[in-house]
């Protein structure tokens, strides 16, 4: 049976981003092997430093995560930090850790590329990023596009430390990638980013969400003229959410005219909405019992120490210590 492993960092409300490039993939994989996913507060620091901005977050997270439908039962649902251990590996690993493979490392790449303050944490983040996936054994780990190249490191890492200290000392995880959900739209056309403030969160109120929805960008076509549904943030996104035959209807009030944006975004708030319900009724749900989300992430963190245990134990014992 496969060990799977995946992390979302709490540095705000999960999004739909996140939730088609982490939440989903990481919840089909829950049925398919052991499955282990963290709350990455660790890695949240390099960017949050307000201590209750991220306990709340972090909260809220694992709240999300539980609506949108992962089961306890069948996945470890834990706080990164909770697993103290995994910092340790993270400095056993950097010892081995080229300068050249961080500094090639897009997030921190793309840092300086906008000009901003890049800090130990955002260089060193792929080690640690490393440490999350290596000291469960893991074998598959689900991961957005853009989070390939983390996995790859992790590899790179895992190699180096096998050649110098034991071949059996880690196993080489391989990653899980939906390639045709590589890119979700934002509410701008980038893709959808925090980091660009144009997100469309999981669960926001019907008012907010509708009017997040009636804010996507578009050009100034006018109603009566074809447009092309292929370079639409609203069309891209509806194909996450609507049936076939809706998306048809869709893509050919595109390309027909007669159609205005305000129509089409209407459809899309309504598919959005229904999507969720669900999971909006589950999340009322676990919110009526405040100790749910205490106790699922406790008996988390107690596999997870298991878990890292051993292998920390392993990796002390091969490098002298």
């Amino acid at each position: 049976m496969p060990r799977i492993l995946s992390g979302i960092k709490p540095t705000g409300r999960l999004h739909i981003g996140n939730y088609f490039g982490m939440m989903r993939p990481a919840i089909d994989w829950q049925n398919k092997g052991e499955a282990l996913y963290f709350l990455a507060d660790y890695h949240a620091l390099t960017t949050v430093h307000d201590a209750a901005q991220l306990r709340e977050a972090t909260r809220r997270a694992a709240l999300d995560f539980l609506a949108c439908g992962l089961d306890p039962a069948k996945a470890v649902l834990f706080k990164q930090s909770d697993v103290p251990q995994v910092t340790e590996l993270s400095w056993l690993l950097s010892v081995l850790t080229p300068m050249g493979l961080l500094e090639r490392c897009h997030a921190y790449k793309d840092a300086l590329a906008h000009g901003k303050a890049a800090n130990h944490g955002l260089f060193a983040y792929p080690v640690l990023m490393a440490a999350d996936i290596l000291i469960y054994d893991s074998d598959i780990v689900p991961v957005g596009k853009d989070q390939k190249q983390h996995v790859e490191v992790t590899r790179d890492l895992a190699i180096k430390m096998n050649e110098t200290f034991g071949k059996d000392l880690f196993r080489l995880p391989e990653p899980s990638i939906l390639p045709d959900l590589a890119t979700i739209p934002g509410l701008d056309g980038q893709k959808m980013s925090k980091s660009y403030n144009n997100t469309i969160e999981l669960f926001l109120e019907e008012k907010a969400l509708k009017k997040k929805i009636m804010g996507i960008i578009t050009d100034s076509t006018p109603v009566e003229t074809p447009k092309d549904p292929e370079t639409s943030s609203i069309f891209g996104l509806y194909k996450l959410f609507a049936s076939p035959d809706d998306v048809a209807k869709m893509e050919a009030d595109f390309r027909n005219g007669g159609t205005g944006y305000g129509d089409f975004k209407k459809r899309l708030f309504a598919a959005i909405w229904d999507h969720f319900a669900p999971a909006r009724a589950r999340r009322e749900e676990i919110e009526r019992d405040p100790g749910y989300i205490d106790e699922v992430l406790r008996k988390g963190a107690a596999r997870a120490n298991e878990l890292a245990n051993v292998t920390l134990k392993r990796v002390r014992t091969a490098m002298g210590l």
